[in-house]
């Protein structure tokens, strides 16, 4: 029988997604639509060319 022992994590994916989503869902809470659309246009991410 093999064991196998786990490393420790020091990046958690998940742990730093679930954080940023609630953070924005906190942000964007009582916006109207367009209020939406603005603050996504605004905070977009830039892509690497």
């Amino acid at each position: 029988m093999k064991t196998t022992t786990k490393k420790e994590k020091t990046f958690d994916t998940v742990k730093v997604f679930r954080e940023i989503k609630e953070k924005i869902a906190k942000e964007t809470e009582k916006m109207t639509f367009a209020e939406f659309k603005e603050y996504l246009n605004k905070n977009k991410l830039q892509t690497a060319k």
